[in-house]
């Protein structure tokens, strides 16, 4: 698996907000660029659309249980640290995405190489939305060239490509400009921007003599302070996995209420895999327990140790990001099974 350090973000909030709280903010000027710079940390928004990074600064629970949080214990994925060795079948899988791909990706690597039908590259980077992978965007962007969906389907040469994007704004990647949040211009450059991407990577796969990778579309978890954005991003990707024959990987439902897929909770009754795995069931009680999906101080993000200003793969052990990784492991590797058959 390779890692990619993030490139730092920009764009007419940022700006303003670097000149309120000092921040240092550097992007790249158009696609060739490739810049190394980690980017600044967003304080947490109490009530805005635009997605949070890892921040001390804490934001209030839309709801949660009275159990108090423990502190994280710095034991990553147990599958993450014990990687076997790939079988002469594994096919190369490729993910990009933003912050929460960030977070999440060596438990997907270290689920999806259990399974000994895949490999993962991973290529996320923070604050970016489905804009920011496409070649054809020729405006300033958080990815570098050598990272667009296109360029990587050439050097990869996956035979899976799982994309992972929460649905960022205009005040997070300029490539969003004039689509601010939650509007129908929002959600109309998603849909048109899922549809260009779609396109990029069977393009690219056809000019470098592969089969077209299977594109794996990853649901989001409920948002804290509106879920109808959440309803309607996933609608989305639904529909663009239909419309193209691919796949829907909904790990966003595995992330909250059984009852009410779209409602935030920080905490939820521990599953049938947590109970079975007492370490990841963070509040084990006779017949059930409770497991922490979030941090107090942030309501997007699943890695429950402390912020940093760098992004990077959760170092702790965190339910939310096992569950969300054994989700799309599951989507992936039942197509992995069906193409081989």
């Amino acid at each position: 698996m390779t890692q990619r350090r993030p490139v730092p973000l920009l764009g007419a909030v940022a700006l303003a907000l670097a000149g309120v709280f000092g921040w240092s903010v550097v992007f790249a000027s158009d696609p060739t660029d490739t810049p190394s710079a980690p980017r600044p940390t967003a304080s947490t928004p109490t009530s805005g659309g635009t997605k949070p990074e890892r921040s001390a600064h804490a934001v209030p629970e839309p709801s949660t249980h009275a159990v108090p949080e423990p502190p994280a214990r710095a034991v990553p994925e147990p599958s993450a640290r014990a990687v076997p060795e790939p079988s002469a079948r594994a096919v190369p899988a490729l993910y990009l995405g933003d912050s929460l791909a960030m977070e999440s990706q060596d438990a997907l690597a270290g689920h999806l190489g259990a399974t000994g039908r895949a490999t993962l590259h991973s290529a996320p980077h923070s604050g970016t939305a489905l804009c920011d992978y496409l070649t054809a965007w020729r405006g300033k962007t958080l990815v570098p060239a050598r990272d667009k969906a296109a360029a990587l389907v050439r050097t990869v040469r996956p035979r899976v490509v799982i994309l992972q994007f929460w649905g960022n704004a205009w005040g997070y990647t300029p490539c969003m400009a004039g689509a601010t949040y939650g509007t129908a211009g929002y959600y109309d450059r998603y849909a048109a921007d899922a549809r260009a991407l779609t396109e990029e990577i069977a393009v690219a796969a056809r000019a470098a003599g592969l089969a077209r990778p299977k594109i794996v579309w990853v649901s989001q978890a409920p948002d804290a302070f509106h879920p109808d954005r959440i309803r309607r991003v996933n609608a989305v990707y639904a529909e663009r996995a239909a419309a193209s024959g691919d796949l829907y990987a909904d790990a966003g439902r595995t992330l909250g209420p059984a009852d009410d897929r779209h409602r935030w909770t920080r905490q939820l009754p521990c599953d049938a895999y947590e109970r079975a795995h007492p370490a990841y069931c963070t509040h084990p009680a006779p017949g059930g327990g409770i497991t922490d999906l979030h941090r107090t101080d942030d309501a997007l993000h699943f890695c429950l140790a402390p912020p940093t200003t760098t992004p990077r793969p959760c170092p702790v052990r965190s339910p939310g990001i096992g569950r969300f990784a054994r989700a799309v492991t599951a989507a992936v590797d039942g197509w992995l099974r069906g193409a081989s058959g």
